[in-house]
């Protein structure tokens, strides 16, 4: 399978499970019409309706596109690491129960991990 070419700080959170900065990330306050893919192989992963402000500073969704995300046990038992289904490239941690929408979830996921493709 083709991967895109990463750089070092892609690897870095991608392939090594790394997180950026919070309120750095390109997309974090991004807010056009589109779907979010995969820096790594541009698999689909978030379409911008399930895109919202949680005010933690790294882009949060509440809902991803059918069987593109999956969930694994962090090996220290206390979050939930998502990843891309296709590559398995880290995208970030998924939190329940927060209430801060009706799903009550939240896909945090690193800026550095996604590219977008605007709405035609």
């Amino acid at each position: 399978m083709q991967y895109n070419k990463l750089n070092e700080e892609e690897k870095y959170v991608i392939l090594n499970k790394g997180t950026e900065r919070s309120f750095t990330g390109k997309f974090w306050d991004h807010n056009e019409d589109g779907m979010y893919i995969c820096r790594q192989c541009n698999a689909e992963l978030f379409p911008s309706s399930a895109k919202f402000d949680s005010g933690t500073g790294w882009p949060s969704f509440d809902d991803f596109v059918e069987n593109a995300v999956t969930e694994v046990a962090d090996a220290d038992g206390r979050r939930i690491e998502i990843v891309c289904s296709n590559c398995s490239g880290h995208l970030g941690h998924v939190f329940k129960g927060e209430r801060m929408t009706e799903k009550s979830t939240r896909h945090c996921v690193n800026s550095i991990s996604l590219d977008f493709v605007a709405k035609a």
